[in-house]
């Protein structure tokens, strides 16, 4: 009997493993179609210009310029653009898939409200002038077929008809407005009252209007119904995610690039957009989404991961030509991403598409940037790939101090590069805690997934480090600090990645508590008005407030409020949350900006250049705040 029990089991298994592969059950396969969902129907996908409005997948565009009087146009609109005559954006509200956005526009003294309402072929775009505008103005509208799709347009007098070649889809577009003058496929009409583009549908202005008015208000009043007293935080977190979100025709994906000004202005094309990813940055970026959009967030923290390189670590950049840091990576947050992720949507092939890289990557760590016991910054020679001027910046001091993220950070300055190691000569407290909090989030991901040796692997390696990371213990300070690896001194020079311990539970009671008190808490040091700076006021960089010397920036107040959830500091955990609270609603409340970093002082953020005005992990402030009022679960 049992003979035929194992026959017939192994039959039923055959049978079930074709129909599982046909049904489109694999991880693989589950998640290509996830992406085609995600690239369908009208949105602002392309990198170029948010006010180019593209309908996906075939690539139908309506694309908006505007013209003066002396007939100077401008066709691209970039939040945060800093360049001579560029317009001025103030972002609004965002849906993710497209069915409402919200933008305002000052060029050169022409002042218009763009908004925009989208449900499956149909999209109203409508541009209205504001009150104080200057008068005289045209508005451009232009239909497009992007990225050399094979598509079909035809113009008349009312509007313009985009198709697939094979006619299996069809869009006609009106347009509702004062029309100058048509240039080829180009509609030119005033600025002085307001526009209506219809695609899909033909509407009067009044019915174009009720329909934007209609799904303006069911979208932010589902939101702030669902969020309540905190709407502005999450708010400002999904409009800075949904305008930084689009799709590269490149690979073929949709994806949330930090902003679409380092994007366009280092890869952007005229035929095929550009993008850029970061490590550390993406994988926060799919946190936040997940608040909102599970599609969204399971996309960035797959692009991340699968953008491994042939060494087997995730880069610290993957752009669109295909250039990747192949000498460095970045912070290691993929399993605290992919944790948490999950934990909110318990889906276990998520964790199955991402395993072996998430492990390839945190084994590459310890066989590639250990020395003596803990890890160090490095930078690997390799072979050229694209010839991109990074990929001359590799094997030296720079290219290692880019792996801890902050990018000029003076922990750094004046420590060695050993050629011969490939790293500085520096045990890193920073790296070596998010290492040993990789290994126990990538712990409980083998387990969940049955991996018994993993687990044992991952939980040895963890206590390893840990042990080790105890000895950058300074008890005259009570602090953590960076420590040669020459002459085994401690650096003195400090930043918030100096409380990262807390993240791996190394400090016990009585070290979290002097730590606290005497540093974070320190108003010579990190604590103020406003909270964390990336060094400690009393360190002379401080007064550079340039970058990463002296700005605050949201991962690291990300990183040490998840560091305080490992701890019995309530107090001081709600004190820092509305700090961070505080420093991201004061821009956007005032001019719909989500800053990459902020003084620490002013709380400014549009005080520097080097702070772009839509970065999306600016959010994460938002989002400390939505954790600690329990919008959002803590992840650990």
């Amino acid at each position: 009997m049992k003979k035929y029990l194992l026959i017939g089991l192994f039959l039923l298994g055959l049978f079930i493993y074709p129909i599982k592969a046909i049904s489109g059950n694999t991880p693989e396969e589950l998640y290509e179609s996830l992406q085609k969902r995600l690239a369908s129907g009208w949105n602002t996908w392309d990198t170029r210009s948010v006010l180019t409005h593209v309908f996906l997948p075939y690539g139908f565009a309506v694309d908006l310029n505007m013209m003066d009087t002396d007939g100077s146009r401008v066709r691209k609109f970039r939040i945060g653009d800093r360049a001579k005559g560029a317009p001025l954006l103030q972002p609004g509200p965002h849906s993710f898939d497209g069915a409402y956005t919200k933008m305002t526009i000052d060029w050169k003294g022409y002042k218009l409200q763009v908004e925009s309402a989208a449900i499956g072929l149909k999209n109203v775009i409508l541009i209205r002038p504001l009150a104080e505008t200057k008068k005289g103005g045209r508005l451009v509208v232009i239909p497009e077929s992007l990225w050399k799709r094979g598509n079909t347009l035809s113009v008349d007098s009312l509007g313009f008809t985009l198709a697939s070649r094979d006619k299996v889809v069809e869009i006609k577009t009106y347009i509702e407005g004062e029309l100058l003058e048509k240039k080829g496929r180009e509609f030119i009409l005033s600025l002085d009252t307001p526009v209506a583009i219809c695609c899909g549908e033909n509407m009067e202005l009044d019915e174009a209007i009720a329909f934007i008015n209609d799904r303006a208000r069911d979208f932010i009043n589902s939101n702030q119904k669902k969020f309540g007293e905190n709407y502005d935080c999450y708010n400002a977190m999904q409009s800075v995610l949904a305008w930084d979100n689009i799709y590269d025709p490149g690979i073929r994906r949709v994806i949330t690039p930090v902003s679409r000004i380092w994007s366009s202005e280092w890869f952007a094309s005229e035929d095929f957009g550009g993008f850029t990813l970061f490590c550390w940055d993406t994988y926060f970026a799919s946190m936040m989404l997940a608040v909102g959009n599970k599609e969204l967030a399971y996309a960035n923290a797959v692009e991340i991961t699968k953008a491994i390189t042939e060494s087997g670590f995730v880069p610290n950049c993957f752009y669109s030509n295909n250039f990747k840091s192949r000498d460095r990576s970045q912070p290691p947050v993929g399993s605290l991403a992919v944790w948490t992720l999950y934990k909110q949507y318990q889906e276990k092939w998520f964790l199955e598409l991402l395993y072996k890289e998430l492990l390839t990557w945190n084994r590459w760590w310890s066989r590639n940037r250990e020395d003596g016991g803990l890890l160090c910054l490095g930078s690997n020679p390799y072979e050229k790939v694209t010839y991109f001027r990074s990929e001359f910046d590799t094997d030296c001091h720079y290219g290692a101090v880019l792996e801890s993220g902050l990018d000029n950070s003076p922990m750094y300055d004046g420590v060695p590069f050993n050629k011969q190691k490939h790293l500085l000569e520096q045990h890193d407290v920073g790296m070596s805690s998010l290492y040993i909090m990789d290994c126990d989030y990538l712990a409980l991901i083998a387990e969940e997934l049955g991996y018994k040796k993993d687990v044992i692997e991952l939980r040895k390696r963890a206590e390893y480090y840990r042990n080790n990371l105890a000895g950058l213990w300074d008890d005259k300070t009570g602090f953590y600090y960076n420590r040669s690896t020459r002459d085994l001194k401690f650096n003195y020079r400090t930043s918030p990645t100096c409380f990262y311990p807390l993240l791996a539970k190394v400090p016990t009671k009585n070290q979290a508590e002097r730590m606290i008190k005497e540093h974070l808490l320190n108003t010579d040091e990190f604590w103020g008005e406003y909270v964390i700076p990336s060094v400690p006021k009393n360190d002379p960089a401080f007064k550079d407030n340039e970058y990463w010397r002296g700005r605050i920036w949201a991962p690291l107040n990300f990183l040490v409020y998840l560091g305080l959830n490992n701890y019995e500091f309530p107090e001081v955990r709600h004190a820092f949350a509305e700090k961070s609270q505080k420093l991201l609603l004061k821009s956007w409340l005032s001019h719909g900006y989500v800053f990459e970093n902020y003084n620490a002082l002013t709380g400014e953020g549009d005080d520097v250049v080097r702070s772009d005005k839509f970065y999306h992990w600016g959010a994460l402030l938002g989002y400390i705040a939505l954790i600690e009022n329990g919008v959002v679960s803590k992840c650990n």
